[in-house]
């Protein structure tokens, strides 16, 4: 809309007359006929400043402005475009992350999904299943042993962080020492949000946040005195405030569904495709498909011809 206001406002003033102190006095004229509005000899008529004359060569000239400013604005809607396409298989610069994607065959367990074009690496995707890996010393067992169904959404949502090259629309900078990006308001489908709640709800916890306010003394984490351990219902009473805040916003509930195309599954059949490379795309141009410089130059010009008239 940008540049058919601009378009419209060159065509305009290029198309109608305007005043201009000529040897004769006052008379009227445009840019592109100067010599040929203003009269030459004396007694010649002037026209009346009240009804501007439009003039049929330079409302040539008009059009032909619009469209030249019409197709360049299409082409720096593309190069926008081009420049939210970087945001589209990427890797975050964090802790364990590699720097490019790319193909992982040796993927371990539940992380196996990324193992075509993964964000992380084979040792990395071992650790993810660990109880307290080296990769960030984090112990699940902090209230007493994890249920097994419970860990499992768990170890999904690290394979997810450590290794899907499509999160780069959500990816955002980090205050920590020990990564530079982080992931905040990833779209997750209702399922997996449900799912995790449904299958979590009876492990134990001292904490809503689980990103910051350990008690780190033992190299591990460790509630902090006086958290008292309770089931996740208590501490989570939906599925959308177990998503959104265990991780202190890395994700968002949604209500929308798998395979909608709206939502980042953290479960997928890796031998259909993977559904979040659509999703990335989806959001990092705006929640809306691209479209075409042909398109919009096909919306504009019929609304810049009106206006010129």
């Amino acid at each position: 809309m940008h540049c058919f206001l601009q378009a419209l406002s060159a065509a305009q003033s290029a198309a109608f007359a305007r005043p201009v102190i000529s040897g004769q006095g006052l008379c009227w004229t445009t840019t592109f006929e100067m010599s040929r509005a203003c009269p030459t000899a004396p007694g010649a008529q002037l026209p009346t400043r009240s009804e501007p004359r439009l003039l049929a060569p330079p409302r040539v000239m008009a059009t032909v402005l619009v469209l030249l400013m019409l197709v360049a604005c299409p082409a720096a809607t593309t190069a926008a475009l081009v420049t939210r396409d970087l945001r589209l298989n990427v890797c975050m610069d964090a802790k364990h992350h590699k720097t490019e994607p790319g193909p992982e065959g040796q993927l371990y367990g539940q992380c196996v999904l990324w193992k075509d074009n993964a964000c992380c690496t084979a040792n990395t995707s071992l650790e993810a299943h660990q109880d307290q890996s080296y990769l960030y010393n984090f112990n699940w067992d902090h209230c007493g042993a994890m249920p097994e169904k419970c860990k499992r959404h768990f170890i999904q949502d690290t394979c997810l962080y450590e290794c899907s090259p499509n999160l780069g629309p959500w990816i955002d900078q980090a205050d920590t020492s020990w990564r530079k990006e982080r992931i905040r308001d990833v779209p997750l489908c209702r399922e997996d949000c449900e799912q995790w709640w449904d299958d979590c709800q009876d492990a134990v916890t001292c904490k809503v946040n689980w990103h910051k306010g350990w008690n780190w003394t033992t190299g591990t984490n460790q509630c902090p005195r006086g958290a008292m351990c309770q089931k996740f219902k208590f501490v989570f009473p939906t599925a959308a405030a177990l998503c959104e805040q265990v991780w202190s916003g890395s994700y968002r509930y949604t209500s929308h569904h798998r395979g909608s195309g709206r939502c980042i599954q953290m479960w997928f059949d890796p031998a259909q495709g993977n559904p979040n490379i659509a999703v990335a795309q989806y959001y990092a141009r705006g929640g809306a498909p691209p479209k075409s410089p042909l398109s919009i130059l096909l919306v504009l010009l019929p609304l810049t011809l009106v206006g010129l008239l």
